[in-house]
């Protein structure tokens, strides 16, 4: 082992004096991060290793000085405070001050808290400070003390407020819910935006004030730290709390209370959002997101919404959006999205049940298909999402697509069916190949569909 690090050290001064950085860092890789970095030699030459670690760090490029950084936490304390050295050296090369801020916020240790916290006070560049914010957050409970102190000074609150959130340790909230009424909007949401990650008490009335903040950046954060406690549905009555946020004035919120009410899993929930769907005022993204939001849901009632929203719209892409999202319903709605499927796939052919019962009452009897039967990314989808849920009484519809005229729609189909049971829908396809009483247009597709197998 003594002989392989000796040689190894002359390896790694050869490169140094050679200037080949990329051999300098495998060498000083080799030494600190896959050997024992408290072997009596690793220890004896560890100011040399240093030396050679910082001399890498200020001549390597991007990447060199990316890997070289690896190796400064395994030197030890020792590393600290030429790092602080250079954070503080104006002069320095800025990418060169943004790799010690990083590197310092790895050590987690005091000496390094003071520097970067000075850095936040003083310096202009707003870059340099974002590290010095992640690089305190990275320190733990061990900063959270000295970025307190920085809350009370405006200039420096909301780097603090982004600091402590990085912590994410319950020794935050304290400090956190002191600027939760700050007159600055961004703090507001970055101190709101924090304290959602933790399930304290005190949180939730903070949360639910917050709902009417003038400003809609903390509105949107209110909304989605509620959405995170769908535990407290029934005890804080969430679902009527959120339902208001469906409709507010910033459509960003809008789509925060979508999302929020989808993680509260129940129907009263689900009804919500069916109604925002369908009402005529929405804006159609907020009706995709609505669309999305009740396969989340994940209860019955939710997917037999989407189901009636594709029968009574008259748009292509939510017709487009209902049936590609039923395919990535998980179990236990497997079952249920893909009947959901194959009753849409029965009305795109032989028209909906409304037509259906019209033309009964009709003396001469007039049925339509669903305007969506002629546009072939709907039909791809469906063919999609039916492979996607793996269902097998969905082969024997995806067999009569393959007597579409379109060969997207059979190459889809052709797809899906392997999706399915790849051997069996085969086998069903080589008994149906010789079927007389199949359409010329089934014949076709079928061979189509064995000669890509």
């Amino acid at each position: 082992m003594v002989s392989n690090i000796n040689q190894l050290l002359v390896e790694a001064q050869k490169a140094y004096d050679a200037g080949d950085w990329s051999s300098l860092i495998q060498d000083l890789q080799q030494l600190i991060l896959e050997t024992d970095s408290e072997h009596p030699e690793i220890i004896k030459n560890r100011e040399y290793l240093l030396k050679l670690t910082l001399s890498m760090l200020e001549m390597g490029d991007f990447q060199q000085r990316w890997e070289i950084t690896k190796v400064f936490t395994r030197l030890g304390n020792i590393a600290i405070f030429p790092l602080i050295e250079i954070l503080e050296d104006e002069d320095a090369e800025e990418e060169l001050r943004w790799y010690a801020a990083r590197t310092l916020g790895e050590f987690q240790h005091p000496e390094a808290i003071a520097p970067l916290v000075e850095l936040l006070k003083t310096d202009e560049d707003e870059e340099l400070k974002a590290i010095a914010v992640t690089a305190l957050g990275q320190m733990g409970t061990v900063a959270i003390t000295s970025l307190t102190e920085l809350l009370a000074d405006e200039d420096t609150r909301l780097l603090a407020v982004r600091s402590l959130d990085y912590i994410r340790q319950p020794e935050t909230i304290t400090p956190l819910l002191s600027v939760v009424q700050d007159p600055q909007a961004a703090i507001r949401t970055a101190a709101i935006e924090a304290l959602s990650s933790f399930h304290d008490e005190r949180v939730p009335a903070v949360l639910l004030n917050a709902l009417n903040d003038i400003a809609a950046t903390v509105r949107r954060a209110a909304v989605l730290g509620l959405g995170f406690r769908p535990d407290l549905r029934e005890a804080l009555d969430l679902v009527t709390r959120l339902q208001p946020k469906l409709y507010d004035f910033n459509l960003d919120v809008c789509c925060a209370a979508v999302v929020s009410l989808s993680r509260m899993g129940c129907d009263r929930a689900a009804q919500q959002l069916f109604k925002l769907l369908i009402s005529p005022h929405t804006p159609l993204p907020l009706q995709l997101e609505s669309i999305r939001a009740l396969v989340w849901v994940a209860t019955p009632s939710s997917l037999e919404y989407l189901q009636m929203v594709f029968n009574q719209s008259t748009s292509e892409t939510l017709w487009q959006e209902i049936v590609t999202v039923l395919g990535r319903v998980q179990k236990p709605q497997t079952t249920q999205a893909t009947e959901i499927l194959l009753q849409i796939l029965r009305c795109l052919s032989c028209g909906t049940l409304r037509e259906r019962r019209a033309s009964l009452r009709e003396a001469t009897p007039t049925l339509t298909q669903h305007p969506a039967r002629e546009i072939t990314s709907v039909n791809c989808a469906i063919a999609l999402s039916l492979g996607q849920l793996g269902k097998m009484q969905a082969i024997e519809p995806l067999i009569s697509l393959l007597a579409d005229k379109n060969a997207s729609v059979r190459l889809h189909a052709i797809a899906a069916l392997k999706n399915l049971d790849r051997e069996a829908a085969h086998q069903q396809l080589q008994q149906l190949a010789n079927n007389p009483e199949l359409t010329s247009d089934l014949q076709q597709g079928i061979a189509i569909a064995l000669a890509e197998w």
